[in-house]
């Protein structure tokens, strides 16, 4: 028998919630297999099997919160257990008083589950089946007891289904969704449609929990507004230069990288070069002190299919070209979406960059990745007609790729001359630097 304990999922992360057991007692498990997914306050992730064999005994149910290092299941390496007997099904223990520290994992009778009566005899009375927990003696994990603290909610009338009627995260939204919805007072006789305006049918609302990605991505997004005095500067960007060379090297880049050479990387590679120039934006804001970093840890939010965002980080981005950070911002997004991530490759980042341009947008106002003090928003990038001039000086309408680079900051860190000045360097940066060496 091996022990499969929560893992360390970055230095700063102390416990993980089980969110989903990809496998149940009894299935056989191979080596690098995804057996659970995990949610920490940094990142949602799927973990591997450390190795095969057979699930025997999973400790820690979804919706629990366990310490890094505890145990939550264990594997046989000998798949002795591959066709549970009853005598792997244990009996639950009573619910204990809750003690003042975090719950160990509940100990498990050895007692056998006998479903049918004795050959022979009398049926034995059965032990009665075990009440969900309720009251103060309810072993609940710390963020179940965290929401029913938030929310008012006495256990006793919340139907466990965890393992033993333990109540599970998932409980409590059910029976918050239910009592939402009964609770809501009856709309009142809406007056007759009139043909330009269709009536809509009672009890269309659906409610959807917020996930544990969308309450901490919430959290962090009224905080950085609460604490930052955000300021909008926006600068238009000729992008024709770089559009000439992603033409050039479009196909043969995609056919050897396995991806499409973007304008993300060039940008990356500019704001670097300018955060060199304008070292105060790529800082934090501290206890009455700017804290300037001399390195460039690039952060790039990632789009996970509408369900929240993560920003991993480009470690050093500035000691990079662009085929290296084209390269790894590709790795890092895949697996981003994969959930293949570690809590260490979203931490540390010292600028971000978001990328809603992919949509077409015109021109968005992000919020600051606290504790840094700027962001930066690449907008849609068009065909437009533009006022080119000529080295004589005479000047004409052309066609060229133009967008917006929008940067949200922090007015506590500097005012708006240092960053239109940061702005117009990147500007220049992209306009003018020979893009085809970067691509040898």
């Amino acid at each position: 028998m091996s022990e499969v304990r929560m893992p360390q999922l970055g230095e700063t992360v102390v416990e993980g919630t089980i969110v989903q057991w990809f496998k149940q007692v009894g299935d056989a498990v191979a080596e690098d297999e995804p057996l659970f997914e995990v949610s920490t306050d940094k990142v949602d992730s799927e973990v591997p099997s450390p190795m095969s064999g057979v699930l025997t005994e999973i400790v820690a149910a979804e919706g629990d919160t366990v310490e890094v290092g505890a145990v939550i299941a264990v594997l046989s390496e000998d798949g002795a257990a591959a066709s549970p007997s009853p005598v792997q099904t244990p009996v639950p223990a009573p619910p204990e008083p809750e003690p003042a520290t975090s719950p160990e994992p509940e100990p498990a009778s050895s007692a056998p589950i006998s479903e049918s009566p004795a050959p022979g005899g009398d049926s034995p009375t059965p032990s009665p089946a075990p009440s969900a927990p309720s009251g103060e003696g309810a072993v609940l994990s710390p963020v179940v007891r965290r929401l029913i603290a938030e929310n008012g909610l006495d256990p006793a009338q919340i139907a466990g289904t965890g393992k033993g009627g333990r109540i599970t995260r998932a409980d409590v939204e059910s029976h918050l969704s239910r009592h939402r919805t009964a609770a809501a007072p009856p709309p009142p006789p809406p007056p007759p449609p009139s043909p330009a305006t269709p009536s809509r049918a009672a009890g269309q609302d659906t409610i959807i929990p917020l996930s544990n990605i969308r309450r901490i991505t919430g959290d962090h997004m009224v905080r950085s507004k609460a604490v930052s005095p955000h300021v909008l500067t926006a600068v238009e960007v000729d992008f024709e230069g770089v559009e000439q060379v992603r033409r050039i090297h479009r196909a043969a880049f995609k056919a050897e990288h396995g991806f499409s050479l973007t304008y993300l990387p060039f940008i990356a590679r500019a704001v670097c070069d300018s955060l060199h120039a304008y070292p105060h934006i790529n800082a934090s804001v501290g206890d009455g002190e700017l804290v300037v970093h001399n390195y460039v840890n690039l952060a790039i939010a990632v789009d996970l299919d509408f369900q929240g965002l993560l920003a991993p980080v480009v470690v050093d981005a500035d000691r990079k070209r662009l085929v290296p950070i084209a390269e790894e911002v590709a790795d890092l997004s895949r697996r981003a979406r994969a959930k293949k991530l570690n809590a260490d490759e979203i931490s540390g980042g010292t600028f971000t960059i978001t990328n809603p341009g992919q949509w077409g947008t015109m021109m968005q106002f992000p919020i600051i990745n606290q504790p840094q003090v700027a962001i930066l928003s690449t907008d849609g990038i068009r065909r437009r007609p533009v006022v080119v001039t000529a080295e004589d000086g005479s000047e004409a309408i052309a066609i060229h790729s133009v967008g917006v680079l929008a940067l949200a900051w922090d007015h506590r860190a500097f005012d708006g001359a240092y960053v239109a000045a940061f702005l117009d360097h990147v500007r220049s940066v992209i306009e003018t630097r020979d893009w085809h060496a970067e691509m040898s």
